[in-house]
């Protein structure tokens, strides 16, 4: 369903006062939580909720064989789901540009922030390689899919646990675990992604707001001595934005980062506590 041009006007107007349909500022996230360990069957899984967005992250390992260009080092797939279950402008079917641009910035957050040592997910050099496959379920689009579905993808591979492996016949016992986790690194990465409305630049959409958005830009950023590095950018939707606005973003990500990183990694922590109980 297409958003109003009276809803839309209203959403310009309100933005333009710096008010917000649900009395958020507009730089101000929703409540998060986050659930890891919820599937028994996975290697990893969480779920995240932002609002009412609600995103469900799963990870599977199997042994595979390497890239041609990268004979020593894991591979990571990332897969993303939209089904009409999470909204009705999804439809079932193969999977369209937005899910595939959904996976594509998942993957490159964490890809290009280092957190996966790869190099340790390697069996058998030119031979046999951990894969991981890492899916995306959104179970409800309540607005800002994209900061959800990284925030339950990482929170997914925090608690990812290696099957064992039987290495005379050169496969993975599925459904059975070893202690060890995945070779995680401490830059753990965070996206953000702005929306720009009219004159008006806000984090965390709805999804009014989200219907509503001229351009976008994801910024995925992980820390370096204690001080955020931008790991990759993506810009979206179909108007431009000009250099200023660009940097004003970035800037405006660097303060978020600084506020948002130590509450995120707080709740992971948690859930990982409480899980090795």
């Amino acid at each position: 369903m297409e958003l109003s041009n009276i809803t839309k006007r209203r959403i310009v107007e309100y933005l333009s006062e710096g008010k917000r349909f649900d009395s958020r500022k507009l730089l101000e996230y929703r409540p998060i939580s986050i659930e890891m360990n919820i599937s028994k069957n996975a290697d990893g899984s969480a779920r995240v909720r932002m609002g009412n967005t609600e995103v469900v992250a799963g990870v599977k390992l199997d042994a595979g064989t390497p890239f041609t260009d990268s004979q020593d080092s894991g591979v990571l797939i990332v897969t993303t789901e939209l089904s009409p279950l999470a909204s009705e402008k999804f439809e079932l079917g193969p999977p369209g540009i937005q899910s595939i641009e959904l996976s594509r910035l998942v993957d490159r957050g964490i890809r290009e922030s280092g957190f996966i040592d790869f190099k340790k997910l390697c069996i058998k050099e030119g031979e046999k390689v951990w894969s991981i496959f890492l899916d995306i379920y959104p179970m409800n689009d309540g607005g800002n899919l994209i900061d959800a579905s990284c925030l339950a993808a990482v929170a997914a591979l925090c608690n990812t646990r290696l099957p064992k492996y039987d290495e005379e016949k050169e496969k993975v016992k599925f459904g059975e675990w070893t202690n060890k986790k995945l070779p995680l690194t401490d830059k753990l990465p965070l996206t953000m992604t702005f929306h720009k409305i009219s004159k008006s630049i806000i984090l965390d959409p709805i999804t009014e707001e989200e219907e509503a958005s001229e351009a976008r830009l994801t910024v995925a950023m992980s820390p370096k001595d204690k001080e955020p590095k931008i790991n990759a950018l993506q810009k979206g939707n179909a108007k431009e934005l000009s250099k200023e606005e660009v940097f004003e973003m970035l800037e405006q990500a660097e303060k978020e980062w600084h506020k948002r990183y130590p509450l995120i990694l707080e709740k992971i922590e948690a859930e990982k506590k409480k899980h090795e109980k």
